[in-house]
C-alpha cells in the first residue's frame, strides 16, 4: 500500500529530486519568474536525470517506473517552483501519456523515446475559448480528405505549446458530420512545426510565469490519416480518463506548493524576532503553521490514496477529484497564511511565498475547476 511508509527506492528518488530542486532550481526561480522566461537549462537537466521518462516502459525510452513515482517527483519540484513542476506534469501526464495509453505501437516507437528523454515536449490541446469545463463544446473540426485529416479551429491556454522543444500537439476535434446533439470527438497528433498551425503570443498570467502557455490556431492543417490517436469517436472518453489521472498529478503539485509554504514559514518563524523573541513562539503564528501542516498532510494522504487505487486497478475517479479539491484548497490557503506570516516580505514578488500565492490560484481552476470536482464527487454519490 502506498499509504504506508515509502520504499527505500522511492525515498531515494524524493531525496535526489529534493536536492536538485534546492541546489539547481531554487537559485534561478525568481529570475525566470520576474522575466517570464522558460527555464531551458533546468528542463535539460531534468531530462538528463530521466524525470520525463519515469512512468513509461523502458522499451519506449522510459525509466520503467510508475505514475506514483512521477507524482512524488512533481511534489518535490513544486515545493520550490510550480512553473517547473507543471512543465513536467503537462509533458508527461498530458503530453506523452495519451500516446502511451492509446497510441499504436508505431506511434509509440516514433514519439515516446524523444519525449521520455526530455529533448522534446508534447502539448495537450483540449481547452477552447468556448469549451473549458464543457469539453463537449469543442468546435475544432477534423475531416477526412483522401489520406489526410484536415483540421480547423483553435485551442486556448495550452501548456508547453510554444517552446523551442515543442515537437507535437495532441488535440481533440469533432469528426462527426451529422446534426446529432452528441458530438463525435476524436484525438489527433500534430507535429510541430506544421503548415497551418499558428502559435499565438504567450499569455500574461498572474502566476506560473516560467511555464510556457499559448493559444493555438489550426487553418487547414493537413496530417496523415495515421496520426489519428486511438479510435475515431473515442477522443473525448480517452481524454477524460487522462484527466482523471492528471488530477492526481496536479494534486501532488498542489501538495508540494502547500509543503513549500510550510517549509518557508517554519524557517521564517524561527529566525524572525519581534518583541525580543522568535515569532514562532507566539501561538498566533505557531497555531497557524500547525494548521498549514495539517492541511498538507491530509492533502498528501488524499493523493496517495487515489494513486494507490489507480495503480492497483481499482476505481479512482471520485478519489482523484477529492484529492484535486482538497489539495488545491490546501495550496491556496497555505499560500495565504504563509504570506501573512511573512508580512511585508511575503508581499514581495521575489519571495517564494509570494510566488506561491500567485501561482496557487490556478490549481483551483486548471484540469477541472473546484466546482467541477464537487459535481463529480456528488455524482459518484448518486446525487
Amino acid at each position: 500500500m502506498i499509504a504506508g511508509r515509502l520504499s527505500d527506492e522511492r525515498e531515494m528518488l524524493k531525496a535526489t529530486v529534493r536536492e536538485f530542486a534546492i541546489n539547481e532550481i531554487a537559485p534561478v526561480s525568481a529570475h525566470h519568474d520576474r522575466l517570464a522566461t522558460f527555464p531551458y537549462k533546468i528542463v535539460k537537466k531534468m531530462g538528463e536525470m530521466g524525470l520525463f521518462g519515469i512512468p513509461f516502459a523502458e522499451e519506449y525510452g522510459g525509466m520503467g517506473g510508475d505514475y506514483f513515482e512521477l507524482c512524488l517527483v512533481i511534489e518535490e519540484l513544486a515545493r520550490v517552483d510550480q512553473s517547473v513542476a507543471i512543465t513536467l506534469e503537462a509533458a508527461c501526464s498530458l503530453g506523452a501519456m495519451p500516446i502511451y495509453r492509446f497510441g499504436s505501437d508505431e506511434q509509440k516507437q516514433r514519439w515516446l523515446p524523444e519525449l521520455c528523454s526530455g529533448k522534446a515536449l508534447a502539448a495537450f490541446g483540449l481547452t477552447e475559448e468556448g469549451a473549458g469545463s464543457d469539453a463537449q463544446g469543442t468546435r475544432t473540426t477534423a475531416r477526412l480528405d483522401g489520406e489526410h485529416w484536415v483540421i480547423n479551429g483553435s485551442k486556448a491556454f495550452i501548456t508547453n505549446s510554444g517552446t523551442e522543444m515543442t515537437r507535437l500537439v495532441l488535440l481533440t476535434a469533432v469528426t462527426s458530420t451529422s446534426d446529432s446533439k452528441t458530438k463525435e470527438i476524436s484525438t489527433f497528433i500534430v507535429g510541430c512545426p506544421t503548415l497551418g498551425l499558428s502559435v499565438g503570443p504567450p499569455y500574461d498570467k498572474v502566476g506560473w510565469h516560467a511555464s510556457d502557455t499559448h493559444p493555438l490556431s489550426f487553418h487547414n492543417v493537413r496530417i496523415p490519416q495515421s496520426n489519428l490517436l486511438g479510435e475515431v469517436g473515442r477522443g473525448f472518453a480517452n481524454f477524460l480518463s487522462i484527466l482523471d489521472e492528471g488530477r492526481i498529478a496536479i494534486s501532488a503539485l498542489a501538495v508540494g506548493a502547500a509543503q513549500g509554504c510550510v517549509d518557508e514559514s517554519i524557517n521564517y518563524a524561527k529566525e524572525r524576532e519581534a518583541f525580543g523573541r522568535p515569532i514562532g513562539r507566539n501561538q498566533a503564528i505557531s497555531f497557524k503553521i500547525a494548521e498549514m501542516e495539517a492541511r498538507t498532510h491530509v492533502a498528501r494522504c488524499a493523493y496517495y490514496d487515489a494513486a494507490d487505487r489507480m495503480l492497483n486497478g481499482h476505481p479512482f475517479k471520485k478519489e482523484a477529484s477529492i484529492a484535486k479539491l482538497v489539495s488545491s484548497n490546501a495550496a491556496m490557503e497555505n499560500a495565504r497564511d504563509a504570506t501573512q506570516i511573512h508580512g511585508g516580505y511575503g508581499f514581495l514578488n521575489e519571495s517564494l511565498v509570494g510566488r506561491h500565492f500567485r501561482d496557487s490560484k490556478i490549481l483551483e481552476i486548471g484540469e477541472g475547476t473546484s466546482e467541477m470536482q464537487k459535481i463529480l464527487i456528488a455524482r459518484s454519490l448518486g446525487l
